[in-house]
């Protein structure tokens, strides 16, 4: 998924700004669909699953180094 390549490319630090970001703009999404003002609902879809793929390489990340400090060790 090109979407995905382009996540991974990112640095820690910009992938934690990324997650901020998204959390950010689905607050104000969900807030716009409360007060009936969101135009294209799918796109609370879309934005949590960017959210839960920027969470996943995170992880993936965190999962990495444990890796390689308990090798180390």
């Amino acid at each position: 998924m090109k979407a995905n390549s382009n996540l991974r490319d990112l640095t820690q630090n910009e992938l934690q700004t990324k997650i901020l970001e998204l959390k950010g703009e689905l607050f104000n999404l969900r807030f716009q669909l409360a007060t009936g003002q969101l135009e294209n609902p799918m796109r609370i879809r879309d934005v949590k699953k960017t959210l839960a793929r920027t969470q996943t390489i995170v992880r993936e990340r965190e999962i990495a180094e444990e890796k390689v400090s308990v090798k180390g060790v």
